[in-house]
């Protein structure tokens, strides 16, 4: 499956669950007990509450299929070219048109199903009460729906949950994977650049690397400077090799826009990392600018061990303990580094080096 389809099919299994859970709550708190009247143009509608139900639910798809669309396609196409206030009003204008003609394809789908005589004018939304009355309601559940898009985003999946639950106001203690990824040469580069054009630069590359990273199940942690601190679920960075494809495909990519980046900054940008994994904690800290943080030495040793890719000359280090649990076979070429006393350590570690077979 490719990566666009696999993204797309994510915001669907988002939003249609979400926008027909919305609408039959609609529907409950506002028809239980009593019977469905939807009036347009003086004609009426009288349905139970299970034909009100199917209705809603069946609005609350079309909806939610609608949404995951346009959401793929502003974040495709407009979230790196309009400003955020011209894209928000682009996009409202798009899901209220949107919504108006679901509701007008849903009385045609009353009628035939109900054998109903409802018909509609082109501006009945203008002067339709019930139509007010749920798109007010709407616009209030797209506010929830897009708080938890943001919190899932900024958290990592499913840890809002847990947030909420309390997991974190205790520290546990969870077996992730950690990569700290940096811009090679990045101090002779921002003084060639200068600084607005260097900022704009790690803008690009950070706009290219999230582009890639959902592909791989990782979470962001963190963005400092002209670094990025990658993390995942153990399991989930060992399936299919994640922690490391991730990397690759995150240089493919730079490599495939080489042409964009000689011609606007005159580089092709180069990251190197360093990864390793293995038990720390996690605790909710903050009381102003609350955040899920990790604590441990996994964080200090990955840090480290990107550190010394310079020193030895390569792109990618990563930690022994990691490297035996990896799926090496064929796909990769691999070269122990050898052993390496990493800053503030007093005992050595052993560090491997890997590329894809292809690029050998």
């Amino acid at each position: 499956m490719n990566r666009p389809l696999k993204m797309y099919l994510k915001k669907l299994r988002w939003a249609i669950p979400f926008w027909m859970f919305a609408l039959a709550l609609l529907t409950i708190f506002r028809f239980y007990g009593m019977r469905v009247e939807l009036e347009t143009n003086g004609l009426r509608a009288d349905l139970n509450f299970s034909q009100g139900l199917v209705l809603f639910l069946l609005v609350g798809f079309m909806i939610g299929t609608v949404n995951a669309t346009l959401d793929f396609f502003f974040e495709k196409y407009t979230t790196k070219k309009l400003p955020l206030g011209l894209s928000v009003l682009f996009s409202s204008l798009c899901y209220l048109t949107s919504i108006i003609l679901i509701f007008s394809v849903s009385v045609v789908l009353l009628n035939a199903f109900y054998h109903l005589q409802m018909e509609m004018d082109y501006n009945w939304w203008l002067y339709d009460k019930n139509f007010r009355a749920i798109a007010f309601y709407m616009a209030f559940a797209s506010l929830v729906f897009s708080f938890v898009k943001i919190a899932n985003d900024k958290f990592g999946k499913g840890v809002l949950l847990k947030m909420l639950l309390g997991k974190y106001k205790e520290p546990k203690e969870e077996d992730r994977i950690f990569m700290f990824l940096d811009l090679r040469s990045s101090t002779t580069i921002a003084e060639e650049l200068g600084h607005l054009k260097y900022s704009q630069l790690i803008q690009d590359c950070f706009y290219d690397m999230n582009e890639v990273v959902p592909e791989y199940d990782a979470e962001i942690y963190q963005y400092v400077g002209d670094e990025a601190v990658i993390s995942w679920p153990y399991k989930h960075g060992l399936a299919k090799n994640n922690c490391i494809e991730l990397y690759f495909a995150f240089n493919e990519r730079l490599t495939m826009k080489e042409n964009y980046y000689l011609n606007r900054y005159g580089i092709t940008p180069k990251f190197k990392a360093g990864i390793h994994g293995g038990k720390l904690m996690v605790a909710e800290v903050g009381i102003v600018k609350k955040e899920i943080a990790y604590h441990g030495d996994v964080i200090n040793t990955s840090a480290r061990i990107q550190s010394e890719c310079n020193r030895h000359g390569v792109s990618l280090l990563i930690s022994e303990y990691l490297f035996e649990q990896l799926s090496i076979g064929q796909l990769y070429t691999s070269r122990l580094v050898g052993d390496v006393l990493l800053r503030g350590k007093k005992k050595e570690m052993r560090v491997f080096t890997l590329q894809k077979a292809y690029l050998v």
